[in-house]
């Protein structure tokens, strides 16, 4: 997401917790059914690409801290997995609805109600064990990489691609490039501010 704060000052929870609020401030305006379907196809656009790049850090980065700190780490770190593999999918179908489509807002609807519940359980439970369980340290430097895996990611979503690291680690930001490159050359906004851009033209 747009974060301009540096990982020196912040954990990795922190910036999580601002990709949260970013995606929902812009769930909320697409719920309005407010502006042109133009419109509307960009914001979803940027909501995609903002989850699939935290989804992609998550799993990189904080999860294997989670099943390394927490008792029950796997466990929780295999249901925030699947949790996302179950927006992806949803996102992969949504990539490519016509917001004049009925099917446009019950993907919505579908992928807000997963968010929100993941949102929920990540902030309530994962994230203050998580800074309760590990050393100050190493949440700092996991927001780093989370900031590096962000900014070199995926923009799109790929259900298929593996979730666990190293493969993770390793494909990512091959498929990041890839996805940057469709993005460029089909005018596909891959963030808040590029889409604050193209209202502006």
């Amino acid at each position: 997401m747009s974060n301009r704060e540096t990982a020196d000052d912040h954990d990795v929870v922190d910036i999580l917790v601002a990709d949260h609020r970013e995606v929902e401030t812009l769930l909320v305006e697409l719920e309005t059914r407010q502006g042109t379907p133009e419109h509307r196809r960009r914001l979803a656009d940027v909501v995609i690409a903002e989850l699939v790049r935290h989804s992609v850090a998550e799993e990189a980065y904080v999860y294997p801290i989670a099943r390394k700190a927490l008792p029950d780490g796997d466990e929780i770190a295999d249901r925030e997995i699947s949790e996302h593999a179950d927006a992806e999918r949803t996102m992969k179908e949504w990539e490519s609805v016509d917001p004049s489509d009925p099917r446009f807002d019950e993907l919505l609807a579908h992928l807000t109600d997963t968010i929100r519940q993941h949102v929920r359980e990540e902030e309530n439970e994962l994230f203050p064990r998580l800074r309760a369980a590990t050393a100050r340290e190493e949440l700092i430097d996991a927001a780093a990489k989370v900031l590096t895996v962000k900014r070199i990611g995926p923009t799109r979503p790929h259900p298929s691609t593996p979730d666990h690291p190293p493969a993770n680690r390793l494909l990512a930001p091959g498929i990041g490039l890839v996805d940057r490159i469709r993005d460029a050359l089909s005018g596909r906004p891959n963030s808040v501010d590029e889409l604050r851009e193209k209202q502006q033209h």
